[in-house]
Order: C-alpha cells, then sequence, then structure tokens
C-alpha cells in the first residue's frame, strides 16, 4: 500500500467529526490493504509507531528537505526505514539518524511529508483509535463488530486480530479464545463527576479503592506464572513477589486482575514513580525487591480452573476471586444492593473519604451484573476522584501537525515564584477545541517574543484555567514537579499574570505529590 493513501486517509478522518464517516473511511482503507500492511497500517492512523521511539526528535526534522513530485513511497518501505532507525547507536549515529530521516523526506511527496512530521513528532491525534478501527476492520470483511471487539479483546492485539482477518476472513475469529499465559486487554473504567452521579448510573454496585499503582495481569499454569502490565508487556522476572503469591494460592490455572502497589512504614501507599521504578527495574531484581517490596492488591478473575468467567456478573466473579485469594490481598469494597436507598450515597461518600484518607486515589464504582468487558471503558466500571485545577501563566506554544499545522498547540505552563519570575510545571494540548485554537494562535501571535520555527515565546501575560489529577516529581522542570494529565478548562482574561497561582501554594496543597 502507498503512504499517499495511507495519508489521505489520515487527513480526511481527522477532518471529520462523523464516527460513521471514519468507520467508512478506514474500512475501504482496509478493504485496499494487504494483511501484512495491515500492523503498520492501524498503529500509524493511531499515531503510534510499532518501533516504539527511535530516537527521532526536532532536531532531525527542523531543516526542510523538497517533496518528491509523486507518490512512491509504500508502508513498508517506511516501515523498514523506521526500524533501521530504531536500531542506530553509538558513534556516527547522530549523523546516520540524520541522513535516513533527510533520505525518507526527500522521498515523500508534500502531503506525505505532512503526515510523517506529525507521526515522528507525536502529532497524529485524528480520531482513528482503535475503537474506530475495530469498527472498520469489522466493515471491510463483513464480520461482526462485536466478534471482532472480542477476539481483539482475547488476543490482546487489534494488529493480530486483523492480519488473521484480511488473510482468512470472518472464519478466523474462532481462533480467539481466552487462554491462561496469554494476556488479553483489560477492562477500563469511565469517568463519572461524584460517586452520587456514579450510583445514579448504575443499579447494584461495589464502591472499590482506586490504587494508584501499576495494573497487573496474572496469569498461572501449573507451576508457571507470567505477569503482565496494562500494555500486556510482561514483567514477571521484574516482580518475583508477584509469583511467589500466585504459587501459593489455592487453584491450579487462573487470571486475576489487580494492581500492584508498595507501602511505606506506616502503611501508606508509596508514590507512583517509586513503583514505576521498582518495577522498571532489570538489573539486580532481588535487592530492589528487598528495598521496596511491592503488594498485589487483585479486584478481578478471569478465568479459574480451566473456565471462562468473562461473562459472568461481577458478583459472581467476585466470589470466585474470594475463594483464590485471601482477604488481605483483595481491594477493600462496599457493597450496595440498592443505591437508590438514602443512606447508600452517605456510605458510598464516607468510603471515597477514608480512602482518600488512607492516601489512595479514589473510587471505582462497578455494576454487580455486568460481564467483564476487556478491552473497552465499559459503562459499568466509573471512576471518580478529585480533579483540582489551577490558573496558570502561558509561557510559550508550540506550532502544531496534522490537523493543528498553522496553529500555536502545545502550551508551556508557569507558576509563579516568590521572586515574580515563573517556574514551568509542563505542557499539555489537550482540552482544546479548534476555536480556542484559533483564538490562542491570534492571541499569544500578538504577545509573541521569538519564534524558532517550532516553539512561540510570548510575554507571560495570558492567564489559562488548568486542570490536572495531581503532581509528579520531575528533572525536567525548575521546580522539581510537573502535573498528571493536565487539560485546558478556559482562559482567564478576567485575571493578571499576578494573579496567577504560585510554586509555593500548589506545594502546600499537595503536602505528597503522587509521581508517575
Amino acid at each position: 500500500m502507498l503512504l499517499a493513501r495511507l495519508a489521505d486517509v489520515s487527513r480526511e478522518v481527522a477532518a471529520t467529526s462523523a464516527r460513521s464517516r471514519k468507520t467508512a473511511l478506514l474500512a475501504a482503507l482496509f478493504r485496499e490493504a494487504a494483511p501484512d500492511d495491515a500492523p503498520v497500517v492501524i498503529a500509524y492512523l493511531a499515531g503510534r509507531l510499532p518501533q516504539g521511539r527511535i530516537g527521532v526528535g526536532w532536531s532531525s526534522l527542523k531543516d526542510p528537505v523538497p517533496p518528491a513530485a509523486s507518490a512512491t513511497l509504500t508502508v513498508g518501505s517506511v516501515d523498514t526505514t523506521l526500524t533501521a532507525l530504531a536500531g542506530l547507536s553509538g558513534p556516527g549515529s547522530q549523523a546516520e539518524r540524520r541522513r535516513l530521516v533527510q533520505e525518507l523526506m526527500g522521498a515523500a511527496t508534500e502531503e506525505e511529508q505532512r503526515f510523517l512530521f506529525g507521526l515522528l513528532t507525536g502529532e497524529v491525534r485524528q480520531g482513528a483509535l482503535d475503537a474506530v478501527a475495530v469498527e472498520g476492520l469489522a466493515q471491510a470483511t463483513e464480520a461482526p463488530p462485536e466478534a471482532v471487539r472480542r477476539a481483539v479483546m482475547l488476543a490482546g492485539s487489534l494488529e493480530t486480530v486483523a492480519v488473521a482477518l484480511l488473510a482468512e476472513g470472518p472464519e478466523a475469529l474462532r481462533e480467539f479464545r481466552l487462554t491462561v499465559l496469554r494476556p488479553v486487554q483489560p477492562m477500563l473504567a469511565r469517568t463519572a463527576a461524584s460517586v452520587a452521579e456514579a450510583l445514579t448510573r448504575l443499579g447494584p454496585c461495589a464502591v472499590e479503592e482506586k490504587l494508584d499503582g501499576i495494573r497487573v495481569q496474572v496469569h498461572r499454569d501449573g507451576d508457571e506464572v507470567h505477569v503482565y502490565t496494562r500494555t500486556l508487556d510482561e514483567i514477571t522476572t521484574r516482580v518475583p513477589e508477584l509469583t511467589a503469591v500466585a504459587q501459593e494460592l489455592a487453584g491450579e490455572s487462573f487470571i486475576l486482575d489487580g494492581e500492584v502497589i508498595a507501602l511505606d512504614a506506616e502503611g501508606r501507599p508509596r508514590s507512583f514513580q517509586d513503583i514505576a521504578g521498582r518495577v522498571g527495574s532489570r538489573s539486580d531484581v532481588g535487592s530492589a525487591a528487598a528495598a521496596l517490596p511491592l503488594s498485589p492488591v487483585f479486584f478481578d478473575v478471569l478465568s479459574a480452573d480451566g473456565r471462562e468467567l468473562l461473562d459472568l456478573p461481577l458478583r459472581a466473579r467476585y466470589e470466585e476471586l474470594a475463594t483464590l485469594v485471601p482477604e488481605p490481598m483483595r481491594v477493600r469494597r462496599l457493597v450496595l444492593a440498592d443505591p437508590a436507598e438514602p443512606e447508600s450515597a452517605d456510605r458510598a461518600a464516607e468510603f471515597l473519604d477514608r480512602t482518600l484518607a488512607r492516601g489512595h486515589e479514589g473510587v471505582v464504582v462497578k455494576g454487580l451484573d455486568a460481564p467483564y468487558s476487556a478491552g473497552r471503558r465499559g459503562a459499568s466500571w466509573l471512576k471518580v476522584k478529585p480533579v483540582h485545577t489551577l490558573d496558570l501563566v502561558v509561557l510559550a506554544a508550540e506550532w502544531g501537525h496534522g490537523r493543528r499545522t498553522g496553529k500555536l498547540s502545545n502550551l508551556h505552563l508557569g507558576a509563579r515564584r516568590a521572586d515574580g519570575s515563573y517556574a514551568m510545571l509542563g505542557k499539555t494540548f489537550k482540552g482544546m477545541t479548534d476555536a480556542m485554537l484559533d483564538w490562542q494562535t491570534g492571541r499569544l501571535g500578538e504577545l509573541a517574543t521569538g519564534d524558532d520555527g517550532h516553539v512561540v515565546r510570548v510575554r507571560p501575560e495570558l492567564v489559562v484555567e488548568i486542570a490536572y489529577d495531581g503532581l509528579q516529581r520531575s528533572t525536567r522542570y525548575p521546580a522539581g514537579i510537573t502535573l498528571r494529565f493536565a487539560r485546558v478548562v478556559r482562559y482567564r482574561e478576567d485575571k493578571s499574570a499576578a494573579e496567577a497561582d504560585t510554586v509555593e501554594s500548589l506545594l502546600a496543597a499537595h503536602s505528597r505529590p503522587a509521581d508517575a
């Protein structure tokens, strides 16, 4: 498949907000794709590189290259080049990386260059996410969408299912079954503004602690144990505690879903950054485990003794979980048989308050009658956690790519210091409407003090309200902290920069940053 065709579809998908139109565009693309091209096509549409990080940044892309007159690049040839880039290291690698990038851009048409630039800089955000790709794939192959979604869930990979579907047709979906020692995509939660709102949207439910740890899926088949993360990466050798726990449980074959956390001397949860650093440690795991032992907390079971439990209601799955896992390793929960009862909302609110007091993130409210919708943000799981807002000053903005080409997009955010200067706390491009992008491009242009073609520096005068989920430690920013999941709420032209929040007030409000 020519890259030009993929770039054209990406542009069209970015230009429409209608899900049905996005699906039709992707279906037409998949009908033309060879099975071997499908994994790359899916990844590129979602803005992912199959190779992960390849070491190509702004410095490698800043010098323009004349575009090719005609389209000759294929999806496969681009993937081969990016694989070569990912493998570069050592002396001379920077020069070779630059040469390969320029060679790739020189072989691309103007439209392909725009697409490649966005792909390599992480700016392909046209809404062609995996959920829409599933529907497009189903339409292209005349397979039932639910069957495709379930196959993706069980395979743990949309790309794997796409290859089989395009090569063999809908009959290939029968090959995908829940199998112990093969990870499946986890069920995720949607968001509710409050516990009361969550209770009104669900029937009988359980309110469970929301832990700020690493999501884990623990598989055991006899003496063999595998542990996977939310992204289905295997981490078995890095978490020997989980292997030991799994081997001590009563069942011989199971798949457990849960979270792994670490506790301090007072029994309070350690920061996410501490946990992530421990789980990410690949050398001297024994010493790392001794220094920071991990504690698993399980909240679901997907398979037990050869029985697939996905379609059972949560109440039945929890009963199975209770027979496998002792109470200290099960998530704290409050069961509300009738959320409509007046005292239910009060009990749920009290449970949330106690959970926050113990240092956890919030709660997840789960419908007791719902099955496990793996790989999806199910309507029966609703997370509730405090949302914080800050008034910060815009210090700079980056020119956008893809559908944001020509717009100032990624904002550099600063809080006031005691001496009147500003400390940058991070960046965000999230939460912006098209109208906001147009407005801020014009307004920031009026405040511009410099433009290097990538970043526009501005006078620190414009105040923006930012929502965020918490703080995390960071060595990249001068205050030693950054914001978690920052997104724009609105601009505050009614406030001057002197009224923006300070670093000191921010730290006082978060006596203990929760890192990521």
